[in-house]
């Protein structure tokens, strides 16, 4: 969701999805500042739902943001026989990072440290 259908959203909608659990988080003024008049705007109960989709919406936008690089070796090849190449750089580590922190937070288990 981007943040124009997050707005539509609020319009019609309040509260967030399953949560994995509470973070805190210190916001600069200029980021507090827009998430206290949304909240408002909306008439969200706390600005925490709002910052919370804020964040699921710039999540959606970071496989497109991180930068990838190509590898000169062929890994596999496509259904049209296209070359296929490995992923380095970023992005591989983040989508496997994030596979990680998410099955952990399924199950229940606490934050992994961070590498």
């Amino acid at each position: 969701m981007d943040v124009p259908d997050l707005m539509r959203y609020w319009e019609k909608h309040a509260g967030v999805g399953n949560a994995a659990g509470d973070f805190t988080v210190r916001l600069p003024m200029h980021d507090a500042a827009p998430a206290l008049a949304l909240a408002d705007m909306y008439s969200a109960e706390t600005e925490a739902p709002i910052i919370a989709e804020l964040l699921g919406a710039a999540r959606n936008e970071l496989p497109e943001a991180v930068p990838c690089t190509r590898r000169a070796g062929v890994i596999a090849r496509d259904e049209y026989d296209d070359p296929v190449y490995e992923d380095v750089g970023p992005t591989p580590v983040c989508v496997r990072k994030t596979d990680e922190y998410l099955r952990r937070l399924e199950t229940g288990a606490e934050r992994a440290p961070r590498d």
